[in-house]
């Protein structure tokens, strides 16, 4: 599935090439990529999404220049919404964040509304933009993900690939967070490794956690973007027998000062962006 993912993608992304990081304002350098491309192939219709959530982007080397030169700092956080046509290539978002180090913007607002107006349109839809100030980092200390941790489940595994065929449930129902350390799938283009902290939260019939575990481990030679894992993980539990109410959330590690968050739920609204250790 993600070589024929691969083999649709648009031309031109700057993903695995070789790149002149430009110092100066250019919003063509962000490039997006149609969600439709991996949900297509999952059977996701846009019409009726399984799910609503966000995509949350940390960005923290973030700065430009005052209108007498003087450099700033922040760190972004920005949401785009899974409605949206298009989700925005990393590292064509990293490359244009770069591009306001030596641009003058009269205040930390400006930079605000410049980044709305670009990734909105990026999108396709509008994204929201906070920018955090070093007064304000204390917004971003670290928080460990609520629940249960399944990694010390004495499991034996040899295929790391996704098999939904893993997954088993009993016949009593709970309501129960689980959480696992032990998410990493790799780049769809360039197959580097994307290492991830997974929040699962359900009602239903209790999930197995050993075969849960299994289940997550099967990704670490999957290569998807990780948006497009996390909606996959959503539809494998979704689907299964007695599964009422599920939220799906990935913390993964930065790139390029970088992370993404895609957060996905039937029930509940995305949750206050609080980083990871790991992250």
């Amino acid at each position: 599935m993600t070589n024929e993912t691969e083999a649709r993608l648009p031309e031109g992304l700057s993903l695995g090439r070789e790149v002149t990081y430009e110092a100066h304002y250019n919003p063509a350098l962000l490039q997006g990529v149609p969600r439709a491309l991996s949900r297509d192939l999952q059977g996701i219709s846009a019409q009726a999404l399984p799910f609503s959530g966000v995509d949350t982007w940390t960005g923290y080397e973030l700065s430009w220049l005052t209108l007498k030169g003087k450099p700033q700092v922040g760190i972004l956080q920005c949401e785009v919404p899974v409605t949206s046509e298009f989700l925005i290539e990393s590292k064509s978002f990293k490359l244009y964040l770069n591009s306001f180090n030596q641009t003058q913007f009269e205040s930390r607002s400006d930079v605000e509304k410049t980044l709305r107006k670009d990734l909105s349109k990026c999108a396709g839809e509008p994204v929201s933009v906070a920018i955090y100030l070093p007064a304000e980092f204390d917004n971003f200390a670290v928080t460990p993900l609520p629940g249960t941790n399944i990694d010390d489940a004495d499991i034996e595994i040899s295929t790391y690939s996704p098999d939904a065929s893993i997954l088993q449930t009993s016949a009593t129902k709970v309501s129960e967070t689980l959480n696992s350390d032990l998410l990493k799938s790799n780049c769809l283009i360039t197959s580097q490794p994307d290492w991830a902290s997974i929040l699962i939260k359900y009602e239903g019939y209790a999930l197995d956690q050993s075969a849960l575990l299994k289940y997550l481990v099967g990704y670490r030679q999957h290569n998807e973007f990780h948006e497009q894992c996390v909606e996959r993980i959503f539809c494998d539990l979704i689907n299964l027998p007695g599964m009422e109410k599920l939220t799906v959330l990935a913390r993964y590690t930065r790139r390029g000062g970088l992370d993404i968050n895609p957060f996905r739920s039937n029930f509940e609204l995305p949750y206050p962006n609080r980083r990871t250790a790991r992250q």
